[in-house]
């Protein structure tokens, strides 16, 4: 019996220490593991925080001029100015023309993200409107001049910052956030969710944007991407109008594929998306980051595609040249009175009623497929 007793409790006490050993080497096992997965994303977090360049310069001008600057109306609504810089300068740019030095603003929307999130309204901003510029820091350090010129001069006066002041002049619109993309950057992004499907009613054939598709349902790479949202001679009435539609159409169809489960929920498409886009970005400082980026878009993940809009502000030639643009004063002065009180603003793809004027603007929804 004390055999049997002595045989047991020997037997037993081996086994549990084998068992305490396991789950000691288990435990530590598994804690290499969490320090690696966690140094490993904090790395991926450093590395694609440090992609994004913070536009310190802008945020200590715009700091100078704050009492002038509009006050926001709605809190939580958040106004986000989306500038496609034209610079030749940096990797992959000098490819689309010469470096002069100077940079314009190929593209200008003012993104208006509603305070409850169910809504966000994307307002193109005609480069080649009438505004008036204010004095601006250029980037010599002597300060310009106020002037009465083109809306793009004012990015390659005085920057995003310029730009900026331009804007909230223009609005009376404050602006919370900006967001400069380039060339290069643009192409990707589009490349890294493996290009973009539009719907082109006609062939394209331009040698200049070197851009040669089929009618149809196409999927576009980065460089032919590119071409199709900055061609304009060769493609409908050679406006600036119609390449602002293009650009609109083309971003409803990034939304919609950026937001299919295809991307978000493939790490092997979401961080490459990630990489282009923050290598891409140029942004005030408290974007400059992915909590930054994050706590900007996370409300944006349940709105729905119908209610993501695009129009551009209403214009007309500008009276003393049919080359330039002015605002509608009236329907202008509409749009950026609701937009500043977080109020509904509704898209057709027809002009309105005189009835719903107030409210109803020409334009387009992400859902819209530009086929139909």
């Amino acid at each position: 019996m004390t055999d049997v007793v002595g045989a047991s409790a020997t037997g037993n006490g081996l086994a549990r220490r084998r068992r305490r050993r396991w789950v000691r080497g288990a435990a530590l096992g598994t804690g290499v593991l969490l320090v690696a997965a966690v140094g490993g994303g904090w790395t991926l977090y450093a590395k694609l925080s440090h992609n994004i360049t913070a536009d310190k310069a802008a945020e200590s001008e715009l700091a100078r001029y704050e009492r002038e600057r509009p006050t926001a109306l709605v809190h939580g609504a958040q106004n986000i100015l989306v500038i496609g810089s034209d610079t030749r300068a940096g990797d992959g740019n000098r490819r689309y023309g010469k470096d002069s030095g100077t940079q314009r603003s190929d593209t200008t929307i003012l993104l208006h993200l509603a305070r409850d999130r169910r809504s966000a309204t994307a307002v193109s901003l005609p480069r080649d409107l009438m505004v008036h510029v204010p004095d601006c820091l250029r980037a010599d350090g002597r300060r310009s001049d106020p002037s009465f010129t083109l809306f793009n001069s004012a990015f390659a006066v005085g920057g995003s910052a310029c730009t900026i002041r331009t804007v909230e002049k223009l609005t009376n619109i404050r602006i919370d956030h900006h967001v400069v993309v380039d060339f290069s950057g643009f192409k990707n992004m589009v490349d890294a969710v493996d290009g973009v499907q539009v719907c082109l009613k006609k062939p394209i054939n331009d040698k200049a944007a070197k851009l040669r598709l089929p009618a149809g349902r196409v999927t576009l790479d980065g460089e032919q991407a590119l071409g199709y949202v900055r061609v304009r001679k060769s493609l409908g009435d050679g406006s600036d109008t119609g390449r602002m539609d293009r650009q609109q159409q083309f971003l409803g169809a990034l939304v919609k594929k950026v937001r299919s489960t295809d991307v978000l929920l493939n790490p092997a498409k979401l961080y490459p998306l990630l990489d282009a886009a923050t290598s891409a970005l140029t942004t005030d400082p408290e974007l400059a980051s992915l909590r930054g980026l994050y706590q900007l878009v996370r409300g944006l993940r349940e709105v729905p595609t119908d209610q993501v809009r695009f129009l551009t502000v209403p214009w007309e030639p500008y009276v003393y040249d049919t080359n330039r643009d002015q605002l509608v004063a009236g329907r202008a002065d509409a749009l950026f009175a609701l937009l500043r009180a977080d109020r509904p603003v509704k898209v057709a793809k027809k002009n309105p009623s005189e009835e719903s004027q107030a409210t109803t603007f020409r334009g387009k929804t992400a859902a819209e497929d530009s086929c139909e």
